[in-house]
């Protein structure tokens, strides 16, 4: 099972998801606290959940079970997903992992400190060609493990 926190989830990589569902058929849920328009011939669930901090997140890790990959930009939802035994993938590409994810965590509230002093950090970067890539190469990765058709 895919799980995609879509509220942050770039439109590019959501299509590239979308194309992987109808090749594979896997289960897909995208999850958001907004309406997201789906292609009609797509195989993906969508669940709207209420606006507010960590909603979608919670729904996520509520339904996911040890083995499902989330795609999230969002490195605390990244490291509940591990502690879950799920998997999580960055729409940028990156494989989280227990190493990587706490460092993240340091570099994202050291971050957050300097906002709240007052420096602008400015936001992220939209996914490049080559961060795309490297996306559907690692989703391709997983659907070859857990896809079952």
């Amino acid at each position: 099972m895919i799980w995609v926190d879509a509220d942050a989830c770039p439109r590019p990589i959501r299509e590239i998801l979308y194309r992987a569902a109808r090749r594979t058929h896997i289960p897909m849920t995208l999850v958001a606290n907004s309406p997201l328009r789906l292609p009609h011939n797509t195989p993906v669930a969508f669940k709207l959940v209420k606006a507010g901090a960590d909603v979608a997140d919670s729904v996520i890790l509520e339904h996911m079970a040890p083995g499902d990959l989330v795609i999230t930009a969002d490195i605390p939802l990244a490291a509940e997903v591990i502690a879950h035994g799920g998997l999580a993938l960055d729409p940028n590409g990156e494989l989280y992992s227990e190493e990587n994810v706490r460092t993240r965590l340091s570099l994202r509230n050291f971050i957050s400190q300097l906002r709240e002093g007052g420096v602008y950090t400015g936001g992220p970067a939209a996914p490049t060609a080559k961060n795309r890539e490297a996306f559907a190469r690692q989703l391709d990765i997983w659907l070859s493990r857990h896809n079952t058709d």
